[in-house]
């Protein structure tokens, strides 16, 4: 019987059987979600800083956009604006060498999400998002801005 295994261990070591398995790295958890920018007719792109409460230009009016950064994975986002559900639109991000995120048309490694929410005539509210990483920890992470 011994010697049937250490024949057959030879063999998958000349037939390169052995080290061949794929290693798929798990998916980050998620680790940051931020809103980016809001944009409107009325006020172009404002840029969102950390801890912004609410936006600086009175965007309201229709056609208002809302794009929001998820780092990691996510299960299934919960968007709302002032509790009436949001729908949107999910584009990967992708990392580069250089630390910086960009869209993935050259590089491989996803390490998030670029959603584009249209608020689709609504004017003015609490804009929430909310998501829950896929995998361990499981930790929930929210970002919340008031659209004026």
């Amino acid at each position: 019987m011994y010697r049937m295994k250490k024949f057959a261990w030879a063999c998958a070591l000349n037939l390169g059987l052995l080290g061949t398995a794929a290693h798929a790295a798990s998916a980050p958890p998620l680790s940051e979600v931020k809103v980016l920018k809001v944009e409107s007719p009325t006020c172009g792109f404002e840029n969102i800083a950390a801890g912004q409460a609410q936006t600086r230009c009175d965007h309201s009016g229709p056609n208002i956009k809302v794009y929001v950064l998820e780092v990691g994975y996510g299960r299934q986002p919960h968007v709302t604006l002032d509790g009436f559900e949001v729908d949107g639109t999910r584009s990967p991000v992708c990392a580069f060498g250089n630390g910086n995120l960009n869209d993935c048309s050259t590089s491989t490694k996803v390490v998030g999400y670029l959603y584009i929410f249209d608020l689709k005539g609504k004017q003015e509210g609490t804009f929430s998002f909310t998501n829950v990483s896929i995998n361990a920890p499981g930790n929930r992470m929210a970002t919340q801005l008031y659209i004026k």
